[in-house]
C-alpha cells in the first residue's frame, strides 16, 4: 500500500469530499442488523466455529464493555450509565463471568486471545481489586498469547501512578486515554475537566512502567473550540507524543443523545471552523513525524500500528485498525458487538435487559446479522480498500469466484468518476487508493456499499473525516 503524502490536505479538498458515510469498522454496518438475528442464531454460529475446527486454529479477540462512569461528559455518545455507586460493579462482573460461561459451554475452555480490549463507560471505574477480578475470570477461561495486543481505555482523573502498576501487573501493554482537548475553557464546557499536567503525568508514569504503546482521543468541533485554541492543544499533544493518536469530529445530535443537549448549539463551531481544525490538525502531526494510519489515526513511525500500515497488515474491526490478524470477536458485556464466522451480532443495551438474559441462561444478544454471499464478496473488497489500499480484482475473483468486472460493473462505473478526480488509479489488474486518497478512503469504500446504493440514509453517518 502506499504511504500518505507528507503534505497536508487543503481545506478545500476537505470541502468537497465532506459528506457522510460509514466508518467500516464492520461490513455491513451495525445499523443494518436486525431483531431477526436470534440467540439460537448466535449459538450455532459459536458451535459452527468449533465444529469447523477454528476452535482450535484461529485466535480470538476479546472486547469487554464496562459502562460506568462517575461523571457525565456532554458530549459522550457511548452507551454509559452515569454512577457514583461503586457497588455496582460486584454484579455486573459477575453477570459477565455468567456470559463468558455460556461461550465456553460452546466453544471450550482455553481458547487463544491475541487481542483484548476494555472500553465503556470508563473501565477504570472498577477499583483495583474489581480489575483483578475480571481479568482473573478471563484467564481461567481464555489463553492469552504472549506478545498479543492488551489495552484499556483510561479516564486520566480516575487513575494515579499506583493504579497503573495495577494495570502493567494484569498484563494490559497499551492504554488509550481520553483527553479530547487541554483547553481549560472547553473542557468545562463539555463537563471534563482534567488538567494538562495531570495528564503528562500519567503518560511520564505510564511510560516508565514499560506500556508498549499510548494512545491519545482527541475531538474537534467541540463547544468554544477554535482553530486557535485547538492549535494549541494541538502543540501539547505533540509534546506529549503519544505512540498513536485517535482524532474524531464531534457530531452534534442532541435530538438522538440527550447528555449533548447541555451544550448549547451557539457555542459549537462553524463548520469552516471545523475544516481548518482538521487540516491543520493533520499538517502538524504529519510535521512531528506522525504517519497518517487511516481514518482518524496517526501513529508514530516505529509504533506497530505504522509498521502494519507500511508491511499492508492492517486489519480493521469494531475497535478501528488493527495489527492483530482478522479473527472472530466475542463482544461481552452490555451492547457489545461481536462477530464470528459470517455472522454479526449484539448485546442488548440496558442492564435490566442483558441481566434478564443471563438470569434465563440465554446469551443476551438481541440483534445481528447473517451475511449473505454478497455481503461477504462486498466486506472482502471494502476492508481491501480500507486496509491495504488496493485491490487485486485476480484475488477476490479467486476467493469469491466471480467476474470481478461483470459483477461490479456499476460500482466500478461510480469509481471511475473518482479515479477523474484523482483519489484512485484503475487498471487491468485491480483498484489502488492514491496518496490523496487515502485521506478520504471512506469515500472509496462507499462505492461498493450496496446498502447505501438501495437507500440513502447517509444523515445518521458522521462525515467522511
Amino acid at each position: 500500500m502506499k504511504t500518505a503524502v507528507a503534505a497536508p490536505i487543503s481545506e478545500e479538498l476537505i470541502h468537497r469530499f465532506d459528506v457522510s458515510g460509514p466508518r467500516y469498522t464492520s461490513y455491513p454496518t451495525a445499523d443494518r442488523f436486525v431483531e431477526a438475528f436470534s440467540v439460537e442464531d448466535y449459538t450455532q454460529a459459536l458451535k459452527l466455529r468449533r465444529a469447523g475446527g477454528a476452535v482450535m486454529t484461529l485466535p480470538l479477540s476479546l472486547y469487554v464493555h464496562i459502562p460506568f462512569c462517575e461523571s457525565l461528559c456532554y458530549y459522550c455518545a457511548c452507551n454509559k450509565i452515569i454512577t457514583k455507586h461503586h457497588d455496582r460493579a460486584g454484579p455486573y462482573l459477575r453477570y459477565l463471568s455468567r456470559e463468558v460461561d455460556l461461550h465456553t459451554e460452546q466453544i471450550g475452555v482455553g481458547q487463544t486471545v491475541t487481542q483484548l480490549h476494555l472500553g465503556g463507560g470508563s473501565p477504570t471505574f472498577l477499583s483495583d481489586d474489581e480489575l483483578r477480578e475480571l481479568m482473573a475470570m478471563l484467564r481461567r477461561n481464555f489463553t492469552f498469547t504472549p506478545g498479543g495486543e492488551y489495552s484499556i481505555e483510561v479516564d486520566p482523573r480516575t487513575i494515579d501512578a499506583s493504579r497503573l502498576d495495577t494495570l502493567a501487573e494484569l498484563g494490559f501493554n497499551r492504554l488509550s486515554f481520553g483527553i479530547q482537548d487541554f483547553d481549560p475553557d472547553v473542557q468545562k464546557s463539555v463537563h471534563r475537566v482534567q488538567p494538562a499536567e495531570q495528564v503528562f503525568a500519567l503518560v511520564a508514569a505510564a511510560r516508565e512502567r514499560g506500556f508498549d504503546s499510548i494512545n491519545a482521543d482527541l475531538i474537534y468541533g467541540l463547544p468554544l473550540q477554535s482553530p486557535e485554541s485547538f492549535d494549541r492543544t494541538l502543540a501539547q499533544v505533540v509534546e506529549l507524543r503519544p505512540e498513536r493518536i485517535a482524532l474524531y469530529a464531534y457530531a452534534h445530535l442532541p435530538e438522538r443523545f440527550k447528555p449533548q443537549r447541555r451544550i448549547p448549539t451557539v457555542e459549537i463551531p462553524s463548520g469552516a471552523a471545523k475544516v481548518a481544525m482538521l487540516a491543520r490538525s493533520m499538517a502538524a502531526f504529519m510535521a512531528a513525524g506522525y504517519v497518517y494510519v487511516g481514518m482518524d489515526h496517526f501513529a508514530l513511525p516505529t509504533d506497530s500500528l505504522a509498521i502494519a500500515k507500511r508491511q499492508g497488515r492492517l486489519h480493521r474491526n469494531f475497535q478501528g485498525y488493527s495489527t492483530q490478524p482478522d479473527c472472530d470477536l466475542i463482544g461481552l458485556g452490555v451492547s457489545s458487538i461481536g462477530r464470528i464466522g459470517a455472522t454479526y451480532s449484539q448485546n442488548a443495551k440496558t442492564l435490566e435487559e442483558y441481566y434478564d438474559h443471563l438470569d434465563q441462561g440465554r446469551f443476551p444478544v438481541v440483534r445481528g446479522l447473517a451475511l449473505s454471499r454478497d455481503d461477504l464478496l462486498r466486506r472482502a473488497v471494502i476492508m481491501a480498500i480500507m486496509c491495504q489500499g488496493q485491490v487485486s480484482f485476480e484475488s477476490i475473483e479467486l476467493a469469491h469466484l466471480v467476474e470481478f468486472r461483470k459483477y461490479f460493473a456499476p460500482d466500478m462505473e461510480a469509481l471511475q468518476k473518482l479515479a477523474d478526480q484523482g483519489m484512485v488509479t484503475l487498471d487491468e489488474t485491480g483498484i489502488q487508493v492514491t496518496d490523496v486518497g487515502w485521506f478520504f478512503v471512506r469515500a472509496v469504500a462507499m462505492v461498493f456499499d450496496r446498502y447505501l446504493q438501495t437507500d440513502r440514509t447517509r444523515a445518521k453517518f458522521s462525515k467522511i473525516i
